[in-house]
């Protein structure tokens, strides 16, 4: 029989992972983990629920930018309004996960902590620079998101530790991010190919920062560095477009199968990265 627990804090959660014997599972939205439970994927020995920490289900401006519970939904990224306008790139990949019915119980951190390539946050967070803030039995830490996935299902997170928030940055002026991803179907399908694209430009339109990711091409979601060079120092204009797809398209190194070949996934990386770059571009104030 499963042991369901509902902790009301955060140290009572941290506690119970720690403690609890067996397979222990951390349910949020539950979305991937009732399915997987439903299909006898995995069998819980243990299940703590945290949708009953108020902290966790906040979504707040701080010191340091913004702060996004574990608990709190994609659906409610979508309704705020300071958080859209800071970072759209990130709630529209939030708002790509599943219909609305999913998106009223999904969270980022649970789209994060599956670890899977084709996740639709995972680009955008790390485009964004977001750093996950870990709590555990020996303390809190920041890790940079790109450090929690490790392949496919799999994360870094240690015994007893859970991630309690997704921490973004503040926003320097004239900066904006975008995500686009390449279905088969128009909704309700995970990525065959996505790419996240976080830019800012000086008053003359030339980008100064950027940060392009890549998902679905490798066994995590990748960074870009010689997209983000040619980025750097340029407008956008169609010789720094086509070294940015370019650059996209060396990087990937995706896996054959229905929904996409090698050379598919390939090609459709640089289309994906160059649009989103134009969108963000766009976003921040760019000017031809």
């Amino acid at each position: 029989m499963v042991r369901y627990e509902a902790p009301q804090t955060t140290p009572e959660a941290i506690a119970l992972l720690a403690s609890a014997k067996g397979r222990v599972h951390i349910l949020a939205g539950g979305t991937d983990l009732i399915v997987r439970m439903k299909g006898e994927y995995i069998e819980p020995d243990v299940i703590v629920d945290i949708k009953r920490i108020k902290s966790m289900q906040s979504i707040r401006k701080t010191a340091a930018g913004t702060s996004i519970g574990a608990a709190a939904t994609c659906g409610s990224m979508g309704r705020h309004k300071a958080l859209k306008k800071a970072w759209p790139g990130v709630v529209e990949a939030a708002n790509l996960i599943g219909s609305d019915q999913i998106q009223g119980r999904c969270t980022i951190v649970g789209n994060l902590c599956n670890a899977s390539p084709a996740a639709d946050s995972i680009p955008a967070l790390i485009a964004a620079g977001a750093q996950a803030l870990v709590i555990g039995p020996k303390g809190e830490r920041l890790l940079d998101v790109d450090k929690i996935p490790t392949g496919p299902g799999k994360n870094s997170l240690k015994k007893g530790e859970m991630v309690v928030s997704i921490e973004l940055p503040a926003r320097a002026p004239r900066s904006a991010d975008a995500y686009l991803r390449f279905t088969p179907r128009t909704e309700m399908d995970i990525a065959v190919v996505s790419a996240a694209v976080n830019l800012t430009i000086d008053k003359k339109s030339v980008i100064t920062e950027a940060r392009v990711v890549l998902g679905a091409v490798a066994i995590t979601a990748i960074r870009v560095p010689a997209a983000e060079a040619a980025l750097i120092g340029n407008t956008l204009d169609e010789a720094t477009l086509a070294a940015v797809a370019e650059a996209c398209s060396a990087a990937c190194n995706p896996i054959n199968d229905k929904r996409g070949t090698v050379e598919y996934r390939t090609r459709v990386a640089g289309v994906l990265a160059k649009r989103a770059a134009q969108s963000a571009w766009a976003r921040a104030g760019g000017k031809a």
